[in-house]
């Protein structure tokens, strides 16, 4: 067996699932998972419709980089998202769909990884999970940059010892942020973009959040249009990664896309030749027409933004919670321990959150996500409000 296996830590569910053993919440309560962020709102009808009109591709195997049209579609997105330059792409070597952003941001390390100098792969604390082990499988350790309020839960990047960037080989960013929700501004992915050019990493952006947003008027920027900004019009060292699961709350369909420097992605693209990780045509339709249309986005948006602010208001009296930039996430701080207070809310009011700390690490004596918990507004408007006043009847009564 590959030996970095046993690196690997148990995954944030399965903990959770383990604090739950032997608790029996309330039968009369329905059960309100707030812990994983699966959308819970319909997938559009012409996106389904756009699945069982292609099952004639099944007779056929999909090639790795999937069809010219959704190539096109993915960059004709990002340059109308992101204000790019109208032939920003070379969507032959530039632009490569993916199985849903999970899968990429996973395989993209065992790509572009070197084990043979002892390398770092940086990243936020806390995390989303795929991006620690993508390291550890890859042979690089893992160094945690952490994420609390005194530093708006955005890495202090300019704090990090030049040691680090030295043996850094990726650095991974995620923006909006997975749990907080904190934006990355255009300066300091520029910041970033200039170091990577200096220490020579890579720089892979996990923007799979990037629709979910409060503002209409104030997109969440990106990588690639702060490399564009500083004149930076091929993307060197900058990789993103973006999903349709949020977006159009398709998580079963799996598709997504990476986009970047074109001699990164001729790297990776041989990689995912081998992996055999093409994307299905019916897939790739639905996936095409997803990405031409904006309107059922904005009607998501306008879903999350009625649930944020509702809950926000319910529970703004009786615990530490702020709203988020972007996402669909709150992630505020609790009175006890997070573990108590996740095993207390189920036991009592038979709603599920994810405590804070399964999502961190710690690091000299702290763990950042200690004390707090997140909670995934996927769930139907009614019963997010539902579920938050069960939990502020619950906070009362501690």
């Amino acid at each position: 067996m590959n030996p970095y296996l046993e690196t690997l830590q148990p995954y944030p569910f399965q903990k959770l699932a383990e604090i739950k053993q032997g608790i029996t919440p309330p039968a009369a309560l329905p059960h309100t998972p707030l812990s994983i962020g699966e959308p819970k709102h319909p997938t559009p009808q012409f996106i389904r419709e756009a699945v069982a009109g292609q099952t004639q591709g099944l007779g056929s195997y999909p090639v790795t980089k999937g069809s010219e049209a959704l190539r096109q579609a993915i960059a004709d997105w990002l340059v109308n998202r992101y204000g790019l330059a109208e032939h920003a792409f070379d969507i032959e070597h530039q632009v490569l769909p993916v199985n849903g952003s999970r899968e990429g941001l996973f395989s993209f390390a065992q790509a572009v990884i070197n084990p043979d100098s002892k390398p770092l792969v940086v990243m936020p604390n806390p995390f989303y999970q795929i991006y620690e082990g993508a390291a550890l499988l890859a042979g690089a350790e893992p160094h945690y940059l952490p994420c609390n309020a005194a530093n708006g839960f955005i890495p202090d990047y300019a704090a990090v010892e030049t040691s680090v960037w030295e043996r850094c080989q990726l650095l991974y960013i995620c923006s909006p942020g997975n749990p907080t929700g904190a934006v990355i501004d255009i300066e300091t992915l520029q910041q970033l973009i200039r170091l990577a050019e200096k220490h020579d990493f890579i720089i892979t952006s996990d923007e799979c959040y990037s629709e979910i947003y409060r503002d209409e008027d104030n997109p969440p920027p990106g990588l690639l249009q702060a490399a564009a900004q500083m004149g930076n019009t091929r993307f060197e060292r900058c990789i993103v990664f973006n999903s349709l699961s949020k977006r159009s709350s398709v998580p079963g369909l799996r598709s997504g896309f990476v986009a970047g420097d074109k001699e990164i992605m001729k790297g990776y693209f041989l990689y995912s030749t081998y992996h055999g990780c093409a994307m299905p045509p019916h897939h790739q339709a639905a996936s095409l027409v997803a990405w031409q249309d904006e309107e059922h986005v904005r009607e998501n948006r306008r879903l999350y933004r009625q649930k944020l602010e509702a809950v926000h208001h319910i529970l703004r009296d009786v615990m530490d919670v702020e709203l988020p930039e972007a996402g669909f996430y709150l992630w505020p701080g609790t009175p006890i321990s997070d573990i108590a207070f996740t095993q207390g809310l189920f036991q009592k009011e038979n709603i599920t959150v994810l405590p804070g700390s399964f999502l961190s690490r710690e690091v000299n004596g702290s763990n950042p996500g200690s004390n707090r918990i997140r909670m995934a507004l996927v769930a139907s408007v009614d019963e997010c409000i539902d579920a938050a006043k069960r939990m502020r009847k619950y906070i009362e009564s501690l």
